[in-house]
């Protein structure tokens, strides 16, 4: 026997979210709330993803229970960092498609739609996640995830508690930037060989 729902019921679950319950540690001073020194734009990028994904993946997952469970944060301040750590129950992803998670262009949201309604879709652009952590390395911090399929993920933010220690991570000097940092040599050697023919004209020795 099939039945129809009415359409104010239909509405609460399409409306619906799971609350957020927030602790927060601090261990420097033994109590009271964790207070930093961090650029509000990227704090809110990161928190911003990380809640986002964490009640779409609840929902979706618990979209036949009666209700939603919550979403766990804990704020914890160290003498070195300050760790933000969320627990969702929404299913979790395997182990082999967690690396995938931080690859631009992948998202496991449905491809959006972009129409004339003039609202912005909230997934599956697939740049979100690498962004966030990208945002988190670049004061020395990092974002790792950790799931487990079936269950639920915990999505980790690394901050660093110390302004002194939030330099900014500049590119160094490695080998897939060697091409920008190589030196242009006037005349080839025996020992640095070039595909880029030489006027050896110039250096010709004066006798």
């Amino acid at each position: 026997m099939h039945m129809k729902l009415p359409s104010c019921f239909v509405t609460n679950i399409i409306m619906d979210s799971p609350t957020l319950e927030v602790d927060q540690h601090n261990a420097v001073s033994g109590s009271g709330a964790v207070h930093i020194i961090y650029v509000p734009s990227h704090l809110y990028h990161m928190l911003f993803e990380l809640f986002k994904n964490a009640m779409r993946a609840t929902v979706e997952n618990h979209e036949l229970s009666p209700s939603l469970p919550p979403i766990k944060v804990r704020v914890s301040l160290g003498g070195e960092d300050v760790t933000i750590k969320m627990s969702d129950k929404g299913g979790g992803v395997p182990l082999s498609k967690i690396d995938r998670l931080f690859s631009y262009m992948y998202s496991t949201a449905p491809t959006p739609h972009l129409g004339t309604s003039g609202g912005a879709p909230l997934a599956g652009f697939g740049y979100g996640l690498p962004i966030s952590r990208l945002y988190a390395k670049y004061f020395q911090g990092d974002l790792q995830l950790y799931s487990m399929e079936g269950y639920g993920t915990d999505a980790v933010i690394y901050l660093k508690a110390l302004s002194k220690d939030s330099v900014e991570r500049l590119p160094v000097y490695n080998k897939s930037a060697w091409r920008h940092y190589q030196h242009n040599h006037e005349a080839d050697d025996w020992c640095i060989p070039s595909s880029d023919p030489k006027n050896l004209a110039v250096h010709k020795i004066q006798h």
